[in-house]
């Protein structure tokens, strides 16, 4: 990653006490709280699964405990745009999100291509059908991510470097769903968890592929949600939850906060 104010964000804690002798604390301060941050991207950054939802969100289910609200009341940026919405694809991110970023933002986050690549309807077809036509679903999902994700996050990091030319971006992945062997003893089929913790490896990639092409930075989430997977008794995410049905698979509070928002911090 490019030496940047942010690498001060990150090491702020380090520096105070030679800024400080220095007398360069309080312009290091400053400079910290000079910070634009924008945060775009699916429910995964807009905080599904997570409760505590802003009620002026509407759908698009923007939680006060998602990741990049926590890094906010963190660090205080000098000004913070949360933009990110539940069901958001790549074409909604370019559409609906991008009105905040300028040449004066220094901070981009985003989660995007689950919803392109038909996450929500492997899910379902993975519960409700057969396990074949589980794992044939997600080969076609697998494909999709060859054949047409790159294209449009390209067009997605494009317009964000366009509108942002100086901002440091981070894009995040998604996590490994189930703890193979793990404690689950209904559902899926153990054939059926491998083949879509595979689909999410899989995805991850052509992500970070694509974000490392743009000079971007990828933060895997997969490190902080081992043992915090589905079926290990200690999950940060969802299973199916049929009261709440958008809920399902997306992390709980402790996802975003013991999740996602470190694997943010470690990437700014």
């Amino acid at each position: 990653m490019r030496l940047s104010r942010f690498a001060a964000v990150s090491s702020s804690l380090l520096l105070g006490a030679v800024l400080a002798l220095t007398g360069a604390g309080a312009a290091q301060a400053a400079e910290t709280a000079a910070l634009d941050y924008v945060a775009l991207g699916d429910s995964y950054s807009s905080g599904v699964g997570s409760g505590s939802y802003d009620s002026a969100s509407g759908d698009c289910k923007r939680s006060t405990k998602a990741y990049p609200v926590l890094w906010k009341n963190a660090n205080a940026p000098s000004s913070f745009a949360f933009t990110a919405c539940s069901g958001a694809r790549t074409g909604d991110v370019t559409a609906n999100q991008l009105g905040p970023l300028s040449s004066a933002t220094d901070l981009v986050s985003l989660t995007i291509g689950g919803n392109d690549a038909g996450f929500a309807d492997v899910m379902t077809t993975c519960v409700l059908q057969s396990e074949a036509t589980c794992i044939s679903r997600v080969n076609q999902a697998k494909s999709y991510v060859d054949t047409t994700l790159p294209g449009k996050l390209d067009s997605v990091y494009t317009a964000i470097r366009n509108k942002a030319p100086a901002a440091h971006v981070v894009v995040l992945g998604y996590p490994r769903f189930y703890q193979l062997g793990g404690g689950c003893v209904a559902g899926l089929s153990e054939n059926e968890r491998s083949a879509i913790n595979g689909a999410s490896d899989y995805l991850n990639a052509a992500v970070a592929k694509r974000a490392a092409d743009h000079g971007y930075t990828f933060s895997s989430v997969v490190p902080a949600f081992t043992g915090h997977e589905i079926c290990s008794g200690s999950a940060w995410l969802h299973s199916v939850n049929w009261l709440n049905i958008g809920e399902s698979y997306h992390p709980t509070a402790a996802g975003q906060s013991g999740g996602y928002l470190p694997s943010f911090r470690n990437a700014v």
